[in-house]
């Protein structure tokens, strides 16, 4: 539901939407592009990556934009429960239940889960989040206008991947890559980061069993 009401609300505000291609110079923040997941991963500019200078500080984040007392993490797990937790004044989370997409794993209470940025901002920063403001890379760690930056997983398999690209690591679920792949490349082109050639490759190889379905982000830069 929260992924559906988020695309149907883009829709709604994009003014411009760019169909089946990538978007022009002169696409701006707010406008819409919707294609296909292969269309996009060709889409998406290829670049060495270079770490130089990179550190977790430098993407502030788990802040409270809403200001509600519930941090960006606290939010993304309480939106993405499959059964509500209790949520108190100070916003401790109690009893709910989550489904971890990345390993296929239900589990009860948010122990056992963390909150995963699916593009790591150690793999933005090398994609090109190194020329953005602070107040760029803070909003890209706490970016929940889309749903698919930020995922409640398995704690186990987030530290698995740890700030790894498709070329070095898949969710333990096969049956999740499709999912995966196409997040990533709405990820990254929402925020126009680019790929190295090894990534290129296997997110080609992956969208194979995929390669119409159809995604739609709203430019966040």
């Amino acid at each position: 539901m929260r992924k559906l009401s988020f695309l149907v609300s883009t829709l709604l505000i994009a003014t411009t939407v760019v169909v089946g291609a990538a978007p022009g110079a002169d696409a701006a923040p707010g406008d819409t592009v919707s294609t296909t997941v292969e269309k996009a991963i060709e889409n998406l500019p290829v670049a060495a990556e270079d770490s130089a200078g990179y550190s977790i500080g430098k993407f502030k984040h788990w802040t409270d934009p809403d200001q509600d007392g519930c941090s960006t993490r606290a939010e993304v797990l309480i939106a993405e429960a499959t059964t509500p937790p209790a949520v108190d004044r100070w916003c401790t989370i109690t009893g709910g239940a989550w489904h971890s997409y990345y390993d296929k794993k239900d589990h009860s209470g948010a122990g056992s889960l963390d909150v995963d940025h699916l593009v790591p901002p150690a793999e933005a920063w090398r994609s090109g989040a190194w020329a953005w403001t602070d107040e760029e890379r803070e909003r890209y760690a706490n970016d929940m206008a889309d749903p698919r930056v930020l995922a409640a997983v398995t704690a186990s398999e987030k530290r698995l991947k740890g700030d790894r690209d498709p070329a070095r690591w898949e969710p333990s679920d096969d049956s999740a890559d499709c999912r995966y792949i196409a997040e990533w490349a709405a990820v990254k082109g929402r925020w126009k980061l680019s790929v190295d050639s090894a990534e290129l490759a296997a997110l080609q190889n992956m969208v194979v069993e995929c390669p119409t379905e159809e995604i739609t982000y709203e430019l966040a830069l």
